[in-house]
C-alpha cells in the first residue's frame, strides 16, 4: 500500500513537471513565433501573401525578439572574426522547415556578406536581432522598358544579356533593436543582400521556404549602375538614376561559405 502510494505520489509529481515544462515552452517567444506561423501560412500557397492582418501577427511577435531569446550571445564562436584573405564563414541554425513555412537564423561575423539573391513566391520576415547591418533590396521595373528591347552594356567586358531592370528599395544601415523587414513576392525588396558591419543575428522566417522541384530556386545576382546601360526609348531623369540598376543572373558565389550548426535555443514543440 506505502509503495502503491509513493509510486502515485511520484507519477503526479512526474506529471506536474512535465506540465511545468510544457507550459515555459509553451510561453517562450520562439514557440509563440512558431504557433503564429503554423497560423499564419495553414492556407497559403506560394506567390499568395498573407492578409494585412496575418502579416502584422507574425511581425508583433518577431519585434519583440532578441538573440536571448533564441539561445544566442554575440560573443559565441560564430561571430568571432577569422584572421584570412576568404570571406568570412557564415552559420545558419534550422530550427524548422515544413511545406508551409520555414524559420532559421543567419550568424555572421563582422564583413561577412550573404549576395544579392531572390526570393521566389515567396513572403519573408527578416529580424535583425542583434548588431549592425547594411540591406540592400530590389525590385523588378520592367514596366519601364520599352517593348522589344536589348540593353547596350559597358560592364568590364561581361556579356549584356540577361541584364533587367530593377528599382532600389532599400539602400541603408540597420542597427539593433528594429523592426522586423519584410518583403513579397512581387515588391517590399525582393532581392536582398545583407552585409554585416558589425557580428550580427538575423532570424527568417519564410512562406513557403525554397523548393526546387516547385520552382523556388534561390538565384544570386550581379547589379550594375543603371548609367552603365544605355536602351533606346528608356529615359529617366538624371537625379532618379541611382533609384535603379541593371541586375544580372549569376552562380552561386564560389566563396560564399554557409554552414550548418545545431540550434541550442528554447524547443520548439
Amino acid at each position: 500500500m506505502m509503495t502503491e502510494k509513493i509510486n502515485r505520489k511520484g507519477n503526479e509529481n512526474g506529471e506536474l513537471k512535465k506540465k511545468r515544462q510544457r507550459r515555459k515552452i509553451g510561453t517562450s517567444r520562439v514557440q509563440k513565433l512558431y504557433g503564429t506561423c503554423k497560423q499564419v501560412f495553414a492556407n497559403c500557397k506560394p506567390g499568395v501573401v498573407p492578409s494585412p492582418e496575418n502579416v502584422e501577427l507574425v511581425k508583433a511577435v518577431l519585434d519583440k525578439m532578441t538573440e536571448a531569446d533564441v539561445g544566442l550571445r554575440p560573443n559565441m564562436p560564430f561571430f568571432k572574426s577569422t584572421v584570412s584573405d576568404k570571406p568570412p564563414k557564415i552559420i545558419y541554425l534550422h530550427l524548422h522547415e515544413c511545406d508551409k513555412f520555414s524559420i532559421g537564423i543567419f550568424c555572421l561575423p563582422p564583413k561577412a556578406v550573404i549576395p544579392l539573391h531572390n526570393h521566389p513566391g515567396m513572403t519573408v520576415f527578416s529580424k535583425l536581432l542583434f548588431g549592425k547591418m547594411h540591406i540592400k533590396s530590389y525590385d523588378w521595373a520592367d514596366n519601364l522598358l520599352p517593348e522589344s528591347t536589348t540593353p547596350n552594356a559597358n560592364i568590364s567586358d561581361r556579356d549584356c544579356t540577361g541584364l533587367r531592370l530593377a528599382k532600389l528599395k532599400v539602400n541603408s544601415k540597420f542597427k539593433a533593436p528594429c523592426k522586423t523587414s519584410i518583403l513579397y513576392p512581387a515588391d517590399g525588396g525582393n532581392m536582398h543582400c545583407f552585409t554585416a558591419k558589425t557580428a550580427c543575428a538575423v532570424l527568417d522566417v519564410l512562406g513557403p521556404p525554397y523548393c526546387d522541384p516547385e520552382g523556388r530556386h534561390c538565384q544570386y545576382y550581379y547589379d550594375f549602375p543603371f548609367a552603365n546601360i544605355s536602351v533606346n526609348g528608356l529615359s529617366v531623369p538624371e537625379e532618379e538614376q541611382s533609384e535603379y540598376a541593371w541586375l544580372k543572373e549569376r552562380e552561386k558565389p564560389e566563396d560564399l561559405t554557409v554552414a550548418g550548426a545545431l540550434y541550442s535555443g528554447p524547443n520548439l514543440v
